[in-house]
């Protein structure tokens, strides 16, 4: 039987040394498009503020278009989301005010938190809600 031949197996370190793999070879990340569609619906509702009553919540279809191997240093995956969110809005309002807002938050949230670019964010009022003016008589 053999003993150890070497410093290492002497001093009880039998793995090899750790092979360093540059970060744009390692694997990528991917993110499902539910996942950006959960985020940019929650942006969505942090533009928006209360609802009123009876709206159903924003929420918001996605595909996502990854470039062939196209994770950044770090693994960060890139690519770019395509956004369509249906909002439901009080009315009287400003519409397309509300919409801007929309477009904003949930091209920054979403970029901010998956690394992907959203070169567009489409803003579908599906339904507006007629709310009472405050101190008015109807």
């Amino acid at each position: 039987m053999a003993g150890p031949t070497s410093e290492r197996e002497q001093r009880g370190e039998l793995r090899p040394n750790p092979v360093v793999v540059a970060p744009g070879e390692r694997g990528a990340t991917r993110i499902a498009d539910r996942v950006v569609g959960k985020i940019a619906a929650q942006a969505a509702r942090e533009a928006l503020g209360p609802l009123p009553p009876d709206a159903v919540p924003p929420y918001a279809t996605v595909v996502v278009l990854q470039a062939p191997g196209s994770a950044r240093a770090g693994g960060t995956p890139t690519g770019t989301a395509c956004v369509r969110v249906s909002v439901e809005l009080g009315y009287p309002c400003d519409i397309g005010g509300q919409c801007r807002a929309v477009r904003r938050r949930v091209a920054e949230r979403v970029g901010a938190l998956t690394g992907m670019d959203v070169p567009e964010v489409a803003v579908q009022v599906e339904r507006l809600h007629p709310v009472p003016a405050h101190g008015r008589a109807q």
